[in-house]
């Protein structure tokens, strides 16, 4: 599991973005750069990192489902998604 201070991290970047996103659309169609300059670095959404929203790991990621791929197939073996077996031929 990640450490709780890169989840909280990750977190109030996904906040920063949601908040200054109709200010960052304006800007950019009026075209000031410099504007966009003094904005927080963290509200520009190429900074986000998508993460399992259970663990916080930031590799194996499948977006489909929000989580990584090890607890993607702890959850498909226990039947806790719906729609998803394990294959077997």
């Amino acid at each position: 599991m990640a450490k709780k201070s890169i989840i909280a991290r990750e977190i109030k970047r996904q906040r920063l973005v949601a908040k200054y996103a109709a200010v960052r659309k304006k800007l950019k169609e009026a075209g000031d750069y410099d504007a966009l300059d003094k904005l927080p670095r963290n509200s520009n959404p190429t900074r986000l990192h998508n993460r399992c929203l259970l663990t916080g790991r930031p590799k194996g990621y499948m977006r489909k489902f929000g989580i990584c791929r090890v607890k993607f197939r702890e959850m498909a073996l226990y039947g806790k998604i719906p729609g998803i077996t394990k294959a077997s031929w």
